[in-house]
Formats: C-alpha cells, sequence, structure tokens
C-alpha cells in the first residue's frame, strides 16, 4: 500500500441506528446524516432555545456520532451499525420523529462542522446530559441555554464545558461510508500506512499489555518483528496464531486500542495526526508523483503487458496521461468506476490482479519470472525463495562494482543484504530503508543487466 497524506475527518452520507442497546435484539435503520442529527436534535433540544444554544448543541451531537464513526466503536466489537439509539449509550433517535424548522435550518447550516482537541483530529466525544434529570463531564444542555442568554457564542459555550484546548473544524467532506479494514489481509512484506496505523496502534496496546514486543522500525512496512508482536496479541486475545492481520485481527486491535486509549471518553488521549493517516480514504491521481506513483507505475504497467485489455503505455515518472489512461481500462475490465483516479477500492484490485498475474505468468515469459516483483516487499528477518532471487541479482551488481557492499546467496535476509539493498537505494536515489519494495525491486534487477 502506499503512503497516503494525512486526512481530517469526513462527514457520511448515511448512519446505521441500532433501534435499542447494543446487545438488544432491534432492527437496524439506515438513514442520511443530516436526517439522524435533526432525529437526535428534535428530540433532545427545544426549538425555542436561543439560537447559539441550539447551534452548541447540535455541534455537540454531530461530533459525538462522528467519533462513535470514526472510532468505529461497535463495528470493531463485532457489531453491524455505526450508533445505538439509546441514550443511555449513545443519543436519542426515534424512528418517524418530527423535525423542527427552527432546528432543521441551524443542521443544514452546520451540519459538517464538529469539535475537536486543539491538537487532534478525531471528533470530540462529546458527552453531554441535560443537566436538569441528570448531571455530567460534559455539555449541559439547560445550562448552555443559560450561557447563551448571558451572550456566550456556540464556540464559547463549548469551551465553558469541554475546555479552553478545543476548535472548531468548518466544512468537512462529505463522503460516502467506509471501513478502515482495507479489505486484504495484512501480512509480512505488506506496506503502507495500513501497517504503518497498525504499528502505532499495537505499540500503544503495549503500554497496558506489556508481553507485546515493541515494535521498533518505523517505516509502513510489515516487517518479521511486526508479525511477531500480531503473533503475541493474537495469542493474548485468543485469536488464530498467524502472525496475519486479518478482518477479525484488524477490528480486534481496533477495539483494543480504543480501550486503552480511551477513545470513547471525555477526556481522552485523543488521536494525534500522525495516528490518523488512515482513517479515511485518499486517492492518487493525475499530476501526482513520489513513491506511490511509482509503485503504481510499476504494478499497472506490469498489468497491461501482461493483460491485452489493458493498454500497455510508457507511463514516466509521475501520475501521467497514459498512468490515467492504463487505470481507467483497469477499471472498466474489473467494473470498477471509471474515474481513472486510484482510490483505496481500486488499489485493492491492482493488488489482488498483479499477484494473479505473477502467479499466473504466459509460457512464453516464463524466463523472466525471476525478474517481477513477487507482490509484496521483502525484508530483514525474511527468508524464501524471493530472498534468494533479490539477493542473486545483487550478487550480479556486486561483482559489477565496489560501490555495493558484497552478498551471500543464504535466502535469510541479513545485515549485509540489507546494507547491500541501502547502497543501491543511496545511489539511485530512493528512500534509503533497507526494505525491497517494488520500485527498489525494479531498480536492482536492471542495475544487474548494466553491463
Amino acid at each position: 500500500m502506499w503512503i497516503m497524506e494525512i486526512n481530517t475527518p469526513v462527514i457520511p452520507e448515511v448512519i446505521t441506528v441500532h433501534l435499542g442497546a447494543p446487545g438488544e435484539k432491534a432492527n437496524n435503520i439506515t438513514v442520511p446524516f443530516t436526517e439522524y442529527i435533526k432525529n437526535v436534535a428534535s428530540n433532545e433540544i427545544y426549538p425555542t432555545w436561543p439560537t447559539d444554544a441550539i447551534k452548541a448543541n447540535v455541534l455537540a451531537q454531530i461530533s459525538f456520532a462522528l467519533n462513535r464513526v470514526y472510532n468505529e466503536w461497535y463495528p470493531s466489537q463485532g457489531y453491524d451499525f455505526d450508533i445505538t439509539s439509546n441514550p443511555k449509550y449513545d443519543q436519542t433517535f426515534k424512528e418517524n420523529s418530527q423535525f423542527y424548522d427552527p432546528i432543521v435550518t441551524i443542521v443544514d447550516d452546520i451540519f459538517n462542522n464538529y469539535i475537536a482537541r486543539t491538537d487532534s483530529v478525531q471528533p470530540l466525544y462529546a458527552q453531554y446530559c441535560d443537566g436538569k434529570t441528570v448531571t455530567c463531564n460534559g455539555l449541559s444542555q439547560w445550562g448552555s441555554v443559560r450561557l447563551a442568554k448571558d451572550g456566550l457564542n456556540p464556540l464559547e459555550i463549548l469551551s465553558y464545558y469541554y475546555g479552553n484546548n478545543i476548535k472548531l473544524i468548518y466544512n468537512a467532506p462529505i463522503s460516502d461510508n467506509i471501513v478502515s479494514y482495507p479489505g486484504v489481509p495484512i501480512k509480512l512484506g505488506a506496506a503502507g500506512n495500513y501497517v504503518r496505523i497498525l504499528k502505532i496502534q499495537l505499540n500503544r496496546i503495549r503500554k497496558n499489555y506489556p508481553a507485546l514486543p515493541l515494535i521498533t522500525n518505523e517505516t509502513p512496512f510489515f516487517t518479521v518483528d511486526m508479525e511477531t508482536s500480531v503473533k503475541k496479541f493474537q495469542e493474548i486475545f485468543s485469536l488464530p496464531v498467524t502472525g496475519i492481520v486479518d478482518k477479525a485481527t484488524w477490528y480486534k486491535i481496533k477495539y483494543i486500542y480504543n480501550s486503552v486509549k480511551q477513545v470513547a471518553n471525555l477526556y481522552s488521549e485523543g488521536i494525534s495526526e500522525d495516528e490518523a493517516e488512515l482513517a479515511f480514504k485518499s486517492v492518487i491521481k493525475k499530476g501526482d508523483s513520489g513513491n506511490e506513483v511509482d509503485t503504481l507505475n510499476y504494478l499497472i504497467s506490469i498489468i497491461a503487458y501482461i493483460d491485452p485489455d489493458i493498454p500497455f503505455l510508457e507511463a514516466g515518472d509521475n501520475f501521467s496521461d497514459n498512468t490515467e489512461q492504463m487505470v481507467k481500462a483497469f477499471q472498466k475490465k474489473y467494473n470498477l468506476e471509471e474515474t481513472g483516479e486510484v482510490d483505496q477500492k481500486t488499489w485493492v484490485a491492482i493488488i489482488t490482479a498483479y499477484r494473479n498475474i505473477i502467479s499466473h505468468i504466459p509460457s512464453e515469459l516464463l524466463i523472466y519470472q525471476d525478474e517481477f516483483f513477487p507482490g509484496y516487499t521483502v525484508s530483514k528477518g525474511m527468508t524464501g525463495p524471493n530472498v534468494v532471487k533479490i539477493q542473486r541479482f545483487l550478487l550480479i551488481i556486486c561483482n559489477k562494482t565496489h560501490s555495493i557492499p558484497g552478498i551471500k546467496v543464504t535466502g535469510n535476509f541479513d545485515d549485509l543484504t540489507e546494507q547491500s539493498v541501502k547502497a543501491i537505494q543511496q545511489q539511485e536515489g530512493l528512500p534509503v530503508n533497507g526494505v525491497v519494495d517494488p520500485e527498489t525491486w525494479y531498480r536492482i534487477v536492471e542495475l544487474s543487466k548494466k553491463r
């Protein structure tokens, strides 16, 4: 997976509400997010309140709901909904409820705004209560009326209850509902921000479960030490000990992470920008450049070279017109929206198609099979035939030049192999991390062919 830029949360187009307590047998209903907030606000506050009080309450209701969506609070526990209708756990939602015009107008105006801590990106878990029959360490709904009458604006009202270290995020983008799980198991050799975020979460969980080994490698690669940590996590929480992060392991990690960080608590540790990288999907598109585009160009070019349905075009060093044309053809073949842009769904499809292609190489190309990137990164601590392949290419290069450290073909990606890879990466202007990703693999193969 490529390294995606940090993204702020999005406003979901729809939200799925469970019409009861979390474990209670009840129906789910999926409604537009704006309709959900109008429903909650119309059932919890009064349209006759001062406008600034209504706005403060609506912002708290939006932030609460977004926090649930953002952290996948219920899906991470195995539920098939985003939030419940029970105010004991979440917010008051009543199916087919009447909406009040003053509230509808305000929600339509501010539905894509929310509260966050000044040093965080996650929507604040904005706990609140009516302030009469129930009190809490959050916003008092009736208290907000008094403050509004005293002349406080919405942010001042919210700061009164949640502290001065909050901010309002305005005009968050709207997107269809997404889930954080990438759609394919993440295992040894995988790369990208899915891996990076897993490392952050596992290392944070380790503070509460010290039996987990510390993952020290800060690169976005699934290395042997990370596999060891995943296996230990699976052992502790009674999951199949495979070292592979499938959907069950992904959401178990997310749930335990949410629990130890208390992200559903008013005074949460919060989620920093570095930890938010994969909360919501991103795309790469025409005009983009960098390692992620280099990786895309390599994979889509190999697919196009072998697959007659995809035009084989010179991609260049960025996301060019040719790249876009190949991506569109790929999307058409695999029944994806023909945008020419690579989002999470398209990327997973490209990875899957590439892996399938190199496992069924046409007979006329079998003599070149060792030159194809194996479909996952190769790094220190790994063993096997793909390590042998890259070591053989490295040995050829080492025999040609003294600028690259010597290498032995052992099938074990050891310190010597890593040093050689780093030397080539340094020479070729690639990220010097000692990990053989598609771009590094391609450069090593090409260097081995030069006289």
